[in-house]
């Protein structure tokens, strides 16, 4: 599903209009997303919860010259599913 495709849907099941629906959309978006750029975790309850992970450095291997590669530290968007979640999907 589409961002559109959403947006679309959430109107026709609300009767709210889309551009209402959208701007919500972008609010809730640029909400989650500075939370996270500050390293908040986000619940969304129902859903689950968005937090970010620090990656330590390591180091890689080049496939084809099997030379040693520094990967840097780095950060990582983590995702758990509520049970409510897992329980709708898995029914």
């Amino acid at each position: 599903m589409t961002k559109t495709q959403l947006i679309a849907q959430i109107a026709a099941e609300t009767g709210i209009s889309k551009k209402t629906v959208a701007e919500v959309y972008e609010g809730l978006y640029n909400n989650v997303c500075e939370a996270l750029a500050k390293g908040d975790s986000v619940t969304l309850s129902g859903f689950g919860v968005f937090s970010v992970k620090e990656k330590a450095a390591y180091t890689a291997r080049n496939p084809k010259t099997n030379e040693p590669v520094e990967m840097p530290a780095s950060k990582r968007l983590s995702f758990a599913a509520s049970k409510v979640l897992k329980e709708k999907i898995n029914q």
